[in-house]
């Protein structure tokens, strides 16, 4: 296969109903060197292994859309929610990038996976990045999803992004600074249900899921993709706030990264396009 293929998908092209909704999702907990990490798992039986690492600050509900038409697929999919982040445990202080991203090696022994594809989005892809790096041997394939290769001026807009108030007030005000929040950070929103949930979300777990974010934003991430070796598609939607960062990410090694876009949409694109967004990853990972 040539990966220096490209991949546009235009706006929602991708006519029917999700294959297979009813493929269960079970959950569970395996341990990590940051704890307990909760996961979600959807599979059917010799299914290819294939890892979802979520965006700050959500969890692993990010990919409850797509699970189920990923294992009609033929994968053996598991989403794990980082340390500090839905219901996993919370990183010890100081840690690290790679302290975040070593529940990848965990889930794969908890799962009895010696490899899998992974697909991250966000912080997830940052982490993916990470393990791809340091595990070649590991990783079969990797998609990053929303790719933040930040120049200077982004890093410092990002900074401001908080995702809930860590103190709550009496008059409820840290309801709604959460609120505005949510709404300032995802430019192009559509779905203000899906601006509730998520919103909810990053309240649970408040006082946790900003940690691996000030990481991220701060990591030399172009050293991170220089070093990997493994088979890659940067994919970003044209209405999200990464969709700059992953175009230049993937400008950085044209010759050996993939490519593929889908057309609007914001930083829920998992959401607003689940058809388009499993169509992109099952096509490259096949």
């Amino acid at each position: 296969m040539d990966f220096r293929r490209k991949w546009a998908l235009r706006g929602d092209t991708l006519g029917g109903t999700m294959s297979n909704a009813s493929t269960p999702i079970r959950r569970g907990y395996f341990d990590g060197p940051t704890g307990q990490v909760h996961y979600r798992r959807c599979r059917i039986e010799g299914g290819e292994p294939l890892l979802l690492m979520h965006q700050s600050p959500l969890s692993s509900t990010q990919f409850e859309a797509v699970m189920p038409a990923l294992a009609a697929s033929g994968f053996d999919v598991l989403a794990t929610d980082m340390p500090g982040f839905g219901m996993s445990d919370v990183a010890p202080e100081g840690a690290t990038l790679e302290d975040f991203a070593s529940i990848i090696s965990a889930g794969f022994a908890a799962m009895g996976w010696r490899s899998a594809a992974i697909v991250g989005h966000h912080t997830g892809a940052v982490l993916a990045s990470v393990f791809a790096a340091a595990h070649p041997a590991a990783v079969k394939k990797l998609v990053l999803n929303g790719f933040p290769l930040l120049g200077k001026a982004e890093r410092d807009h990002f900074a401001t992004f908080y995702f809930g108030p860590k103190e709550p007030k009496a008059d409820g005000t840290h309801l709604l600074t959460a609120w505005q929040n949510r709404l300032r950070s995802t430019p192009g929103w559509t779905d203000i249900r899906l601006m509730h949930r998520y919103t909810v979300e990053a309240l649970h777990r408040g006082e946790s899921n900003w940690k691996a974010f000030p990481l991220v934003i701060s990591a030399d991430l172009e050293a991170v993709l220089r070093k990997i070796t493994v088979p890659t598609l940067m994919f970003t939607n044209t209405g999200e706030d990464l969709y700059e960062s992953t175009r230049r990410a993937h400008a950085l090694r044209a010759d050996f990264f993939a490519y593929a876009e889908l057309e609007g949409g914001s930083h829920d694109i998992v959401d607003e396009q689940p058809q388009n967004w499993v169509r992109v990853v099952v096509d490259y990972l096949r």
